[in-house]
């Protein structure tokens, strides 16, 4: 998601939302969030210490919004704190724009010791931002590099599931492991994905009351290929909705999708931590 699709309202610098959860928090880990933007420059570090304070003290941090400062942002933010990984690509909004240049960039930062997957990469056919078949370009050439480094592919898909699953098959990449971030899909996609071999996350628009197809999918997501993010600073969850998105929030996310998996927070955590170890290759909770 790119921030032309939702309202990123930020509280404040330095000054804590206003609802947090008040239980002990659990242990989450936010897969997929934007925390190098220059949304959270004025607060970065206020904004990690809220999502430590609130149990999710790992993330990974996706470098692929625009041009590849995003990929050199993410890294850098990776080396110096080490409870976030980074992810590197160009979202496919943007590879219209690519250049050699960008490439090598990504080239470059894809064998990183920080570096966990490649991604987001995709297709959004919502937007199209970009033609389309130079996002089915850039899409198969970013599996390729996941393939050449030996690590998994983080996929964006909007309105174009069945192209996706189409590339999916004929690149190979659920070999490499996979994560569709943000689904959005119906409850077949969903499955299809699974069948596929390939992990399904879901984001705060989990909680919106017109997603009810998405809270339908989770139940076709078996346990131990469930994911919950922010995609911060978008699409906050509900109660949070209409603020600046922050890593401190997927509790609320990961409360919905226990609540529609069938199981307590307490074993969706246990769980979506297990998972996201296990497909990013993070070492377990100390």
């Amino acid at each position: 998601m790119t921030a032309d699709e939702t309202a990123a309202a930020a509280p404040p610098p330095g000054e804590p939302p206003a609802e947090l959860p008040v239980e002990l928090p659990v242990e989450l880990i936010d897969s997929h969030a934007h925390v190098d933007g220059p949304e959270f420059d004025a607060d970065r570090d206020a904004v990690l210490a809220r999502a430590r304070a609130a149990g999710v003290r790992r993330m990974i941090v996706i470098g692929a919004v625009g041009e590849p400062t995003s990929a050199e942002r993410a890294v850098a933010l990776a080396e110096r704190d080490p409870d976030i990984w980074a992810t590197v690509a160009t979202h496919p909004h943007d590879v219209e724009k690519m250049t050699p240049a960008w490439w090598d960039v990504h080239e470059r930062l894809a064998v990183h010791p920080r570096v966990v997957a490649i991604g987001e990469t995709g297709l959004d056919f919502y937007y199209d931002h970009s033609p389309r078949q130079a996002q089915a370009d850039a899409f198969v050439r970013f599996v390729d590099l996941a393939r050449r480094v030996g690590k998994p592919v983080v996929c964006h898909i909007r309105d174009a599931h069945a192209e996706a699953l189409e590339i999916l098959k004929e690149t190979g990449a659920a070999e490499l492991g996979g994560i569709i971030h943000c689904f959005t899909g119906t409850p077949a996609d969903a499955a299809a994905y699974v069948a596929l071999g390939f992990h399904v996350s879901f984001s705060g628009i989990v909680t919106y009351k017109s997603a009810q197809p998405i809270r339908d999918a989770v139940k076709e997501v078996p346990l131990d290929r469930i994911l919950v993010e922010t995609d911060c600073p978008y699409l906050a969850p509900i109660p949070m909705r209409g603020r600046r998105n922050e890593p401190s929030y997927v509790v609320h996310t990961a409360r919905v999708v226990a609540e529609c998996a069938g199981v307590s927070l307490d074993e969706l955590a246990r769980v979506t931590v297990s998972n996201t170890c296990a497909v990013f290759g993070l070492p377990p909770t100390p």
